[in-house]
């Protein structure tokens, strides 16, 4: 039985019926079996999936086939693009290395609390989120410390080079089993971001007398009293990823990592 693909696309970001005819074109021209979805109206029925935009429309598109074990390949339409895999220029041969199954899937571990999911953070804050708040961490039902901060960021190694990056979190290979907990602004210079195994249970406890909000991904934002519990979910999300594009390659390339202004001899 021959693959399904389905073309993903979020009608919000320009260019990408531009894109998503491109790639209609390359597979009529394969006779492979496809369908296109809107990033809002997404379906299981597939096998393979070619996701149009941003890393924001790939997160979403990642945690919703993270449930049926379907892999996602990124076409970068955004302004970093780091989960995803080719830009405009690269579509035609990416495609031909996919359907020749020139690639690999990694599995990505994702986060839990309640019903949400997330591929790179929950992101806990102060229902006033220009102020800072009082937070008390506590892993595996042990206290560990209290912050007074902007607030908290619980990563995985796949969001190790997102928000929690840009808050001063250390960068991890994504092929981890670990979690990050990362304070934002801090007001102490003893507070420092924590590695922590990705089985361990982590409990946030605010103040009881005020409301605090949480964010999957910055997508999924809901509000919470008392306290909020992240653990390793159950899922993982499987990405796409070509032969010859390594994590480290992606760091040098995306975020000029370790580029030297002098070259070595």
């Amino acid at each position: 039985m021959s693959k399904k693909y389905t073309i993903c696309y979020n009608k919000e970001i320009e260019n990408t019926s531009r894109i998503s005819e491109a790639i209609e074109n390359i597979l009529d021209k394969s006779c492979v079996n496809y369908d296109s979805a809107d990033i809002e109206n997404l379906k299981s029925d597939s096998d393979f999936a070619f996701v149009i935009g941003g890393d924001g429309t790939i997160l979403k598109a990642a945690r919703f086939y993270a449930k049926f074990g379907i892999p996602v390949f990124g076409i970068n339409l955004g302004h970093l693009g780091f989960l995803s895999q080719a830009c405009e220029s690269e579509i035609k041969n990416s495609i031909k290395k996919i359907l020749s199954s020139e690639y690999k899937i990694e599995s990505r571990i994702m986060l839990e609390s309640g019903q949400y999911i997330a591929l790179n953070d929950f992101v806990v804050k102060g229902e006033d989120t220009s102020r800072a708040a009082n937070f008390s961490l506590e892993i595996d039902g042990e206290f560990v410390c209290e912050y007074f901060a902007d607030g908290l960021i619980v990563s995985t190694p796949t969001g190790s080079t997102a928000y929690g990056m840009a808050a001063g979190g250390p960068i991890l290979s994504p092929n981890l089993d670990a979690t990050v907990i990362v304070p934002i602004c801090p007001h102490t210079f003893a507070a420092r971001p924590l590695v922590v195994s990705s089985e361990s249970k982590i409990k946030i406890i605010t103040s009881h007398d005020k409301k605090f909000t949480a964010s999957a991904d910055g997508q999924n934002v809901f509000t919470f009293e008392k306290d909020i519990e992240i653990k390793k979910s159950n899922y993982s999300a499987k990405l796409a990823l070509l032969n010859d594009n390594s994590f480290y390659s992606v760091l040098r390339n995306k975020l000029h990592w370790g580029i030297s202004t002098t070259k070595c001899k």
